[in-house]
């Protein structure tokens, strides 16, 4: 089985060590600057229980050093998988399957799914349709992920906590290819459940991420701060109402109530989210993965956003004066 992490960032990178340890996958990554420098000199690194690990693997600057593989990972952000294609293309060949690792509202969303919006692109996430044109929904194998990772240093990542990443076909069937990636996932050491609803499971997670991270990036607020705090808590609460709306009329099963959900990001404690961080360190936000996107899909259903609208319209020009929306 030939596999490629395409984005060797924390979660990117995490995978590719449990992976590379298995020893059971011809694996490669897709790196650059001083992360592939200090990958290539030394491995990488993987701190886990306390527990430092290092995992040799093929590294590249450039795919098609890589050439066509079995299993293609995208770990990059939303934002940043239009400018990559031509990267991707070398790796992909007429039995490529792509799993998608990005959050917020996958652009592949109405692909299989049936109805009166299968096929519909999503501007938001792919404007033009640039990236359905050249991977190709029919290579898709979607993913939620869970883990928390972060890059300590050039060819360093440390785990903190969780090992789940959840696959599923946007079919919704138990095929071979994502059943034998599951096992191979699980065989390094992860949770990798296969799921017959993808897209319910996307949502939950969304639900968090659409309405905190914007609220936070605004506030300078950590989660529980957000939660402890009435007026964001309630502006947080509206935001995951109208979502919610939006996602029922689309068919999403939602598992857990609402307030339910507000608590697990409050027991989270004092996180920044990764949109804060982004803010904080002059990088381009994921505005449009998790807020952008769940608007349009308001627009496409008939539901209104108001209180998505005005946070999305906050965030966005925040983030233009900052230099962290292009």
């Amino acid at each position: 089985m030939k596999i490629t992490i395409f984005g060797a960032g924390a979660i990117g990178g995490y995978l590719a060590a449990k992976l590379a340890i298995a020893g059971r996958t011809d694996l490669s990554i897709v790196a650059r600057g001083a992360h592939l420098e200090a990958i290539k000199a030394d491995g990488l690194r993987l701190i886990e229980d306390e527990k430092e690990t290092v995992a040799p693997m093929r590294a590249a600057a450039r795919a098609e050093e890589l050439g066509v593989q079995d299993y293609v990972v995208l770990a990059l952000k939303a934002h940043s998988l239009t400018p990559a294609l031509d990267q991707i293309a070398p790796l992909l060949g007429d039995n490529t399957s792509v799993v998608t690792m990005q959050n917020g509202v996958p652009w592949w969303y109405f692909h299989k799914i049936g109805g009166p919006l299968e096929g519909t692109r999503l501007g938001a996430v792919d404007p033009g349709g640039a990236i359905w044109q050249r991977i190709g929904p029919e290579r898709v194998i979607g993913s939620v992920v869970y883990p928390a990772v972060e890059v300590d240093a050039p060819g360093l990542i440390r785990h903190v906590e969780g090992k789940r990443f959840s696959l599923g076909e946007p079919s919704g069937e138990r095929s071979e290819r994502v059943t034998a990636l599951a096992q191979e996932m699980v065989k390094a050491g992860l949770q990798a459940p296969v799921r017959d609803d993808i897209r319910s499971e996307i949502w939950v997670k969304l639900w968090g991420n659409l309405s905190f991270n914007p609220i936070s990036a605004l506030t300078g607020s950590t989660l529980a701060a957000i939660v402890a705090d009435e007026g964001t808590r309630q502006l947080a609460r509206t935001m995951m109402l109208e979502a919610q709306a939006i996602g029922e009329s689309l068919g999403v099963r939602f598992a857990i109530g609402v307030d339910r959900r507000i608590k697990g990001a409050g027991d989270v404690g004092e996180h920044k989210t990764s949109m804060l961080q982004d803010l904080e360190r002059g990088r381009p936000m994921e505005i449009d993965a998790l807020v952008g996107a769940v608007r349009e899909l308001g627009r496409l259903t008939g539901t209104p956003t108001p209180a998505i609208d005005g946070v999305l319209a906050l965030v966005r020009r925040l983030a233009v004066e900052r230099g962290c929306y292009g």
